[in-house]
């Protein structure tokens, strides 16, 4: 991957990736998350997705997809620490493989700098009624978080962990100001984000010539707009505090527990090796100890995992448990968290989980949305940006101690529960999953189904209402008996 300084606050990232008979083009727009216009900037993917001048609405959309050979064009956004992320990308297959000659990388770059600098428009603002229309599917989106209660948990921990610091803006959006968006403050925070954002442009399985011809045709639609780039959020780190409680009672056959821990200071690019490490040994991985001790050994958890955020120097805990088992799920994992501070650690389960997060490494660069989502993690971190190989190599040299470093470091801030109030348990609907009282124990460690494709480490979810969700990268394939779910383990290497 080469990267090099286009303009003033953008870049450009070009991989030949000549093995691929796909290519992609994507333009990130990186700024710092402002609250005034959080929900505006949640909204903007959505608007923005629908069409843009040349093809204003979804019917033309598809067509233009469908004649280009079934090419994609997405719009997506995510935060990223205290900063935001709006992303479009359009992926085809290779000009060489065009049935009459056409130019398909010209197509996708119209494509792509069509829709993140020419909108579909009326009047000079976004089109009111694909607002209004957008509007409805983000409200409801927002209304709905509270019934998907692992969601609606670690966010409602999330708001208690970052308070009022920049990486608290809730950047799904504020339900109570749906409504008043219009298509005018739509417009002004889309232009907003062109003018001040840092501008990533990925070109990946493209020649020289025509990565040239793409950068050109930026540079000239940059050229119309007032640029004023502004430097994003540095990596942050919630300061160490008394551990924080709060209980929220619902009447849900399952306990929803998440629990957050602060390194106490900003992660260091250098530390992301060990960190990966002690995840997987932590939590992360079906040899973790939370998976093998509090869920399988102690029965304490339908599900009990691990995951570190690096630009808020974070980890959270999340697990589902019987309403009379959170304390004890709590005292348990806080248990094993001192353990791996203080105790032994074995070669074997050391090596197990550095083999599975290699495992799964190797496939970072088996698809052009790994390599993109690879190198644009790296340039967002701050310092040198590290290949697949250069990480592999740093995560075979991590040590014990490396991994107790870590883990020392963290600390509980937050604690948060989502329970039914004390009394007679409701009547339980047998809905899939929520009869069972503990982890079903039919999986035999010994006798692991390997799908096809995929990493072999398996591992089962059971989730309340036959509903599988997990921070971390599953694939859930049913075998039959509804009760019983493979799930084909690949382990959150990018954090």
């Amino acid at each position: 991957m080469k990267r090099t300084e286009i303009a003033p606050g953008v870049h450009l990232s070009w991989d030949p990736a000549p093995k691929f008979n796909r290519c992609r083009i994507s333009l990130h727009f990186a700024f710092p998350a402002k609250r005034e216009t959080a929900t505006a900037h949640a909204l903007l993917p959505l608007v923005m997705e629908r069409g843009y001048a040349d093809c204003p609405d979804m019917t033309q959309m598809t067509k233009k997809l469908a004649r280009l050979y079934g090419a994609d064009l997405t719009v997506d956004a995510r935060p990223l620490g205290a900063n935001h992320n709006l992303c479009v990308s359009a992926t085809g297959i290779k000009n060489r493989f065009a049935l009459e000659g056409e130019d398909l990388t010209r197509e996708y770059a119209a494509l792509a700098l069509g829709t993140a600098f020419h909108p579909a428009f009326s009047g000079g603002v976004f089109d009111p009624e694909a607002v209004a229309i957008e509007k409805q599917m983000l409200r409801k989106s927002l209304e709905d978080e509270v019934n998907e209660k692992r969601i609606y948990c670690q966010r409602q921990a999330n708001r208690e962990f970052f308070g009022a610091s920049p990486a608290g803006i809730r950047q799904e959006g504020y339900l109570e100001e749906v409504d008043g968006l219009t298509p005018e403050t739509l417009t002004a925070a889309y232009r907003e984000m062109l003018e001040t954002a840092q501008i990533e442009l990925l070109i990946l399985g493209c020649g020289e010539a025509e990565t040239q011809a793409v950068t050109q045709a930026l540079l000239g639609e940059l050229a119309a707009v007032a640029r004023r780039p502004v430097p994003l959020c540095e990596n942050l780190a919630m300061p160490r505090q008394e551990a924080v409680r709060k209980t929220e009672c619902f009447d849900t056959v399952q306990a929803k527990l998440c629990m957050l821990f602060t390194l106490g200071e900003p992660m260091q690019p250098d530390q992301m090796a060990a960190v990966r490490l002690a995840m997987a040994l932590y939590g992360g991985s079906v040899t973790s100890r939370l998976f093998l001790n509090v869920r399988e050994r102690d029965h304490l958890c339908y599900y009990c995992s691990s995951s570190f955020q690096s630009f808020t120097g974070s980890m959270a805990v999340n697990s589902g448990v019987e309403h009379a088992d959170a304390a004890r799920a709590e005292q348990a994992i806080l248990k094993e968290l001192d353990d791996l501070r203080h105790g032994p650690i074995t070669e074997e389960e050391l090596e197990d989980c550095r083999l599975s997060l290699l495992s799964g490494m190797a496939g970072i660069e088996d698809s052009l949305g790994g390599i993109e989502t690879w190198y644009y993690m790296e340039v967002l971190r701050g310092g040198a940006v590290q290949t697949p190989d250069e990480a592999r190599a740093a995560l075979r040299a991590v040590t014990r101690e490396d991994v107790r470093t870590i883990l020392r470091q963290l600390t509980l801030s937050v604690s948060y529960l989502l329970t039914r109030e004390e009394g007679p348990a409701p009547e339980t609907i047998d809905r899939a999953f929520e009869t069972q009282p503990r982890p079903c124990r039919w999986f035999e460690k010994q006798r692991r189904e390997y799908l096809p494709g995929q990493h072999l480490s398996v591992r089962i979810g059971l989730e309340t209402g036959g509903q599988i969700h997990n921070l971390q990268n599953f694939i859930a394939r049913k075998i039959g008996d509804r009760n019983k779910t493979f799930l084909s383990h690949r382990t959150l290497f990018l954090l």
